[in-house]
């Protein structure tokens, strides 16, 4: 397991994680359940499960998508994360519409959730990309968050 007391990251890499945690939502990278593994000297992430917590309610999701994300700062990277703004503006411009959509689509059928909010999985896939093409639109609150967070820390 990751310990961050013996494990210590790089500020890119730190930061790049933390990004990418408060792009999608992930609730579950704290002290307590880090969900890394360390493996030969290299930080692996593991359990995204915790993920994209938007999906459990789809009212107002796009309206949600521009949610600074405030449970960032129990991440257990974030004292490390001093890179976010270089992060942000490298990886936002990185992550296209194209390499999002093709990402969407290579989720099965049958992993899309096929309630009443909308009639196909083809149409929960592009609410998937709508909300995270309107979490990287700039400016990025859930980067700010994520500054002002570990401005507390450090």
């Amino acid at each position: 397991m990751f310990d961050p007391v013996v494990d210590r990251p790089d500020a890119l890499l730190a930061s790049t994680i933390v990004w990418f945690d408060a792009l999608v939502t992930n609730v579950d990278r704290t002290a307590r359940n880090t969900n890394m593994l360390m493996w030969h000297q290299r930080l692996y992430l593991i359990d995204h499960g915790a993920a994209l917590y938007f999906h459990h309610s789809w009212d107002g999701y796009l309206q949600r998508s521009q949610d600074p994300f405030p449970l960032i700062k129990n991440h257990v990277l974030l004292p490390f994360a001093g890179q976010l703004e270089e992060v942000a503006a490298l990886y936002g411009k990185r992550l296209t519409p194209d390499i999002i959509r093709n990402i969407v689509e290579l989720i099965p059928d049958s992993w899309v959730r096929t309630d009443s909010t909308f009639n196909s999985a083809d149409e929960y896939r592009a609410a998937y990309v709508d909300y995270l093409q309107q979490r990287l639109a700039m400016p990025q609150p859930f980067v700010e968050e994520a500054i002002r967070a570990r401005s507390l820390l450090v």
